[in-house]
């Protein structure tokens, strides 16, 4: 994935707190930091809508951020990124994945689970929205050989 402005726009679509160009762009130039872009069939690069965002190093690899636009969601779009982020990590020399996700994402925490990742740790008091009471991060990992 090279494209920043794309990731940052869905990133603004999935989150409160939205990534901007330059953090993508800053992430995308590392070598060591790979992604994917989610095309639906037929639209270009600024139809994407979703992505996923990895960096690996040292036999490990790190889901960085997951994005998927809402009207995507629930289709099977996050499954496929992160099957495809480990797939990639492995054939990088990853033996494992790691990744942090908000407590209260029923959602992502249930998808993370079915596809065998298991909590090692958590981060309280990680995430933080303006107005609302701050949440903890769970530390998932998932072995990948």
């Amino acid at each position: 994935m090279k494209d920043a402005r794309t990731a940052s726009r869905i990133h603004g679509e999935a989150f409160a707190r939205a990534w901007g160009d330059g953090e993508f762009e800053s992430l995308i130039s590392q070598h060591s930091v790979f992604g994917f872009l989610a095309c639906p069939e037929g639209r270009a690069r600024d139809g994407a809508a979703g992505f996923v965002l990895c960096r690996e190093a040292a036999g490990e690899a790190e889901i960085l951020s997951i994005g998927i636009t809402p009207k995507q969601r629930r289709t099977g779009l996050g499954w496929r990124l992160m099957r495809s982020a480990m797939q990639e990590a492995k054939r990088r020399g990853a033996e494992e994945i790691f990744l942090e996700v908000d407590e209260t994402n029923a959602a992502a925490v249930l998808m993370y689970r079915k596809l065998k990742f298991i909590q090692v740790g958590e981060r309280r008091a990680y995430y933080v929205q303006e107005g609302a009471p701050r949440t903890t991060a769970l530390v998932m990992r998932r072995d990948l050989r």
